[in-house]
């Protein structure tokens, strides 16, 4: 009777010890992980400076924590102007996060800092602000045009895609992606510095109005130049 006693005591023990670290467990890997305030790849430009950022959604002053998720590492930056995409780095930000060769960034969280944000290790600040003109679709009220060839088109408009244009890594045929178009719809890209047009079909999302790929960067860009400054934007029907 005693030694039935001791292994029914034992069971119950083991029973119990088994739902603490289950328990344990459980929360371990349900804990939510912060959300980002922008979605899509995160790219750079060529600016220089001490680690900057710009932005269509952040207005200037703002302080931003962007993470890779590929190597946790964090740059802290301060909106310094507008750009096309939701947080376009300078090449100092960049170097900061990003894995050697690579000019994109896939998995990231960004975060808008405030000053009772806490340290990193304590629970991040997530931001959202509201969309701007760079966020809504184009709207009926743009007026079609006809292009050099004959073509139909729509012009993007003051307030679509302002800012400059720039480019990821992707390889392929001149391409897009972009948070502002759906995947589909076809492009017209000019660089009003030199002339030079590239046509692209709108292949996926990304954190910018319009983010070319290496090809169609290639096509349009000066030598050199990471940025499309000045550019125009149609919609080909």
């Amino acid at each position: 009777m005693q030694r039935k006693h001791v292994l029914a005591a034992g069971v119950a023990l083991a029973a119990a010890a088994a739902a603490v670290v289950g328990t344990t467990i459980g929360f371990a890997d349900t804990t939510p992980g912060p959300q980002s305030a922008c979605s899509g790849s995160v790219t750079f430009s060529a600016e220089s400076g001490a680690p900057a950022a710009t932005s269509d959604r952040f207005p200037v002053g703002t302080r931003l924590r962007v993470t890779n998720l590929e190597n946790d590492k964090v740059a802290t930056v301060t909106v310094t102007g507008p750009s096309g995409s939701c947080v376009l780095l300078n090449t100092a930000a960049m170097d900061a996060i990003r894995e050697p060769g690579k000019n994109v960034i896939q998995r990231t969280v960004v975060e808008r800092l405030t000053d009772e944000t806490p340290p990193p290790g304590d629970t991040p600040l997530s931001g959202e602000a509201a969309p701007t003109a760079h966020q809504r679709r184009p709207g009926s009220a743009q007026r079609p045009a006809s292009s050099a060839t004959g073509s139909p088109t729509t012009p993007a408009g003051p307030g679509v895609c302002d800012g400059p244009i720039t480019f990821s890594a992707d390889p392929g045929a001149p391409a897009a992606t972009s948070g502002q178009f759906p995947v589909g719809t076809r492009l017209r890209v000019t660089n009003l510095d030199n002339g030079k047009t590239v046509t692209v079909t709108v292949t996926g999302p990304s954190g910018s109005c319009v983010l070319l790929n290496t090809a169609a960067m290639d096509a349009i860009r000066e030598p050199g130049k990471n940025l499309v400054r000045r550019n125009t934007l149609e919609l080909l029907r």
